[in-house]
């Protein structure tokens, strides 16, 4: 590349930087001007904190804006909540819809997997250095879960160098309340040492519905060969690693199971650690 081309592309880098940034502060003015009226609302702050761009929608950019919001009823809670806004630095919107297919630009919009959701407690087998991250997030009572997860984490798991498997526990509790307590089980097992809990609890025989810990706990023992108790399950560790996964699962704008990651980047196919050779 000749110097003036290179002078160019340097020009255009710094110019589509500084116009991301000043229309980040535009989005954030005006969404603090918007939600900031809100009564019920004592303190705000809505920070952009990424930019993706719309691939084949020249000029609009998907804003994603971290919302931190204390209400004035609940004075002592903080509320964190990701959301995303579409602009070309003039209009903003938060539908936006292709007109030629009906697609909405929301589903095509993903954040990008942090580093620091990648944690020691999520690592459910592989080397850390491993070639490949697989992310799974999974709910133990969902039935795709069920034909996808058991098989995906046997296969992966015989080969360490290549995958590194973290698993994210994401109950669908409005269809799948059971698995509340399933997972809180799962963790304490973990934790107690028994081996492949993440893939035996898909064999775990309980309604979905079911509401009664005492049974739930039964049939999760019953698969595991464990001891878990209601007591155990409660501890507040426990409830600080199944909100980490929930708030990961959150930022990430999971919103199904199985939803995989392969290398930072979602995995619709759920196949690509497959292709692995």
């Amino acid at each position: 590349m000749s110097l003036m081309l290179k002078l160019l592309a340097t020009t255009l880098l710094l110019s589509s930087f500084v116009y991301a940034n000043s229309t980040s502060k535009k989005v954030e003015d005006f969404l603090n001007n918007e939600f900031g009226d809100n009564p019920r609302i004592q303190k705000l702050e809505i920070k952009v904190v990424e930019v993706k761009p719309i691939k084949d929608l020249k000029g609009w950019d998907a804003y994603i804006v971290n919302i931190e919001a204390v209400l004035k009823n609940k004075p002592k809670e903080t509320l964190n909540q990701k959301m995303i806004w579409f602009s070309n630095g003039s209009a903003i919107t938060k539908e936006l819809t292709n007109l030629n297919n009906g697609d909405n630009y929301v589903d095509e919009v993903k954040p990008s997997f942090e580093k620091s959701y990648y944690t020691k407690e999520n690592l459910v087998s592989g080397n850390v250095n491993a070639k490949h991250r697989v992310a799974i997030f999974s709910d133990p009572l969902c039935p795709f879960c069920k034909d996808f997860a058991p098989d995906a984490l046997k296969y992966m798991k015989k080969y360490p160098n290549k995958f590194a498997v973290y698993y994210y526990h994401y109950p669908i509790l409005r269809i799948h309340p059971a698995s509340a307590i399933i997972i809180r089980a799962a963790v304490v097992a973990e934790r107690q040492g028994f081996k492949d809990v993440t893939t035996k609890m898909y064999d775990i025989k309980v309604n979905p519905r079911e509401k009664d810990v005492s049974k739930i706990l039964a049939a999760f023992n019953k698969v595991i060969g464990s001891k878990v108790t209601e007591k155990e399950i409660k501890e507040a560790s426990v409830t600080k690693q199944i909100k980490h996964d929930t708030e990961v699962a959150s930022n990430l704008f999971v919103s199904g199971t199985p939803t995989i990651y392969f290398d930072d980047k979602i995995d619709k196919t759920r196949k690509k650690f497959k292709t692995v050779r």
